[in-house]
């Protein structure tokens, strides 16, 4: 049998001489470490670029300008009413046509949003009345600077670009739309509090007799035991709090408008109770509609006032 040998001398001695791949001195802490960063690493390649390296006018995919472009947003701000109820009316046919009565009351525009400025176009609109006395200071100013009435509900309306931005002090009624137009209706449902299992997403319950007491409505079962994690997986559907949330019905047709009354006729139902706010805008599932000019003309000093 051959005598073992060591090579414990032979490394230490290689280990001692210099050698050009060794650093001769140890790294600062700072250089070890990985910087620190909050981007996500993209998992499918390089990101996309934002900014053009030959200076080409084109838009590139990653950049704000290009994601603006393809966000589909209406070129007409919108304006605020109040749901009043619902009626119907009859068509030279004999057809009955259930509609939802919307009624405008004080709607101007309050202020302005400009891209130079606020990184994007939208519009305030605001409607109703209120007190002085219940206003803050800060919002007097406010509304000073539109130079309107303090208002009850406030909203803003993202447009295109700046052809559709306003006036402040500009008073929205109901000929703002034309009889036919589609637009899209944003207001909150009603509240149901906290509601069951079978009523808030239509469970079809547990068995009415063979031995089930006090359970025929209750959910069951929440989930498996080892082979599912031992755990309740997240987004399961359980009982809890029903509605209030905000509701958008698109594509919703304009059959009459009443400027002396400042109502709005508007087909079929709209979500949330009696005395509701509800947002009415040009829809973006369709052309834009075909205004006349009296409503049309953008206002041009509304850039200079942001």
């Amino acid at each position: 049998m051959p005598p073992r040998i060591s090579l414990t001398p032979y490394l230490r001695q290689l280990w001692r001489s210099p050698c050009p791949l060794r650093p001769t001195q140890p790294l600062e802490p700072a250089n070890r470490c990985r910087p620190f960063t909050t981007t996500v690493p993209n998992a499918f390649g390089n990101r996309p670029k934002r900014i053009s390296s030959s200076g080409s006018p084109e838009l590139l995919e990653g950049s704000k300008a290009a994601a603006l472009e393809r966000k589909r947003l209406a070129t007409r701000t919108g304006v605020l009413a109040v749901k009043k109820g619902m009626t119907a009316i009859y068509k030279p046919s004999g057809r009955r046509i259930a509609c939802t009565v919307l009624q405008l009351e004080r709607v101007q525009v309050t202020a302005v949003k400009t891209r130079q400025k606020h990184g994007y176009w939208a519009v305030q609109v605001g409607s109703g009345w209120r007190n002085s006395n219940n206003v803050t200071r800060p919002m007097l100013g406010h509304f000073a600077t539109a130079g309107v009435a303090p208002k009850e509900h406030l909203r803003e309306f993202r447009v295109k670009d700046e052809t559709g931005l306003m006036e402040p002090g500009t008073a929205l009624s109901a000929d703002f739309f034309v009889e036919g137009q589609y637009v899209d209706v944003r207001a909150n449902c009603k509240g149901r509090g906290f509601a069951g299992g079978m009523k808030r997403h239509g469970f079809s319950g547990q068995p009415a007799s063979h031995g089930n007491s006090l359970s025929h409505r209750a959910m069951g079962s929440a989930g498996q035991s080892q082979g599912g994690g031992s755990r309740v997986l997240p987004g399961k559907r359980m009982p809890g709090r029903m509605g209030g949330h905000r509701v958008t019905r698109p594509h919703a047709q304009i059959m009459e408008i009443n400027k002396e009354l400042g109502t709005i006729l508007l087909f079929g139902p709209v979500p949330g109770p009696k005395g509701c706010i509800v947002a009415i805008q040009d829809t973006i599932l369709g052309p834009p509609p075909i205004i006349p000019e009296a409503t049309a003309t953008p206002s041009e000093s509304a850039i200079a006032a942001a």
